[in-house]
């Protein structure tokens, strides 16, 4: 594939997704895109791009995002940051709430893959909160990836994905079937599944309320202008006060100004103050 061909087809994934792949990512995009030149059997890497700019059908261009997007996850992850979470900013939240009379929590898993942190951050609910039955608790968990949105429905996981679960909390909330570990219906009905595009505004336009975010390790993947108008989005789907939680290598501060920098506990954590 010319250098030419291969800025055209990551000018294209970036303008619809915001995913700024460099020429370094050239071997790992260029092997996804002959897999399904393959498939397809279209005559040339031209031939596809083409389909991919002109269908007005996306199922390709998801096809090939499902290929580009698969990431590495598990319960539980980022232990510290999900503890001060828990112990420190949901109480925080809760408090205000309970003097308000308002037993609503929402929260976004923004990038959720295969379901492990939305299936976390409903157990951390159940496990956090006094009688959570009182609270409507509602997860939406969104990804642009439909595969690995479809085993998070399904709610079936190896061991991997599962150890670093505290043993109290995988008898409680999961069921060994044929040496996987399934959700228990209990989390389930809390969580919502969608596929969003992070880059399509009017479709983050209809999540509103959050009083939480969780987008972690995702706008590494996202160049400035991009993190920006994502950034943006967020801040007008959380509720007043409400918080945002990145990975540990990513920050706020230089690409907006509209959220609060604090730390809370031993995290520093992002919250809106409109």
């Amino acid at each position: 594939m010319s250098d030419e061909l291969y800025t055209k087809f990551i000018s294209l994934v970036y303008q619809r997704t915001g995913i700024a792949y460099e020429n370094n990512k050239k071997y790992y995009v260029q092997k996804r895109i002959e897999k399904q030149v393959e498939r397809l059997q279209v005559n040339s890497f031209n031939e596809y791009y083409q389909l991919l700019k002109f269908s007005e059908n996306t199922a390709e261009f998801d096809r090939l995002m499902n290929d580009l997007t698969v990431n590495e996850t598990y319960f539980f992850r980022d232990f510290p940051q999900l503890r001060n979470f828990a112990e420190e900013v949901l109480q925080q939240v809760v408090k205000e709430k309970q003097k308000n009379n308002d037993y609503k929590i929402k929260i976004w898993s923004a990038a959720c893959s295969t379901g492990e942190e939305p299936y976390t951050l409903a157990i951390i609910l159940q496990e956090m909160l006094d009688e959570p039955e009182k609270w409507d608790l509602h997860i939406i968990a969104s990804d642009i990836n439909t595969n690995v949105l479809q085993s998070a429905k399904i709610g079936l996981y190896d061991y991997r994905s599962i150890r670093d679960v505290p043993p109290e909390y995988l008898e409680k909330y999961f069921t060994l079937r044929n040496e996987k570990y399934s959700i228990n219906a209990s989390l389930r009905r809390s969580i919502n599944f969608r596929k969003i595009n992070l880059m399509d505004s009017k479709a983050i336009r209809d999540v509103t309320g959050c009083d939480f975010i969780f987008c972690r390790n995702v706008l590494i993947y996202f160049d400035d202008r991009s993190r920006e108008k994502v950034l943006e989005d967020f801040y007008n789907s959380l509720n007043p006060g409400g918080f945002l939680f990145l990975g540990h290598s990513e920050s706020v501060g230089r690409i907006s100004s509209a959220y609060k920098s604090q730390r809370i506990g031993d995290t520093i954590v992002y919250s809106t103050h409109k």
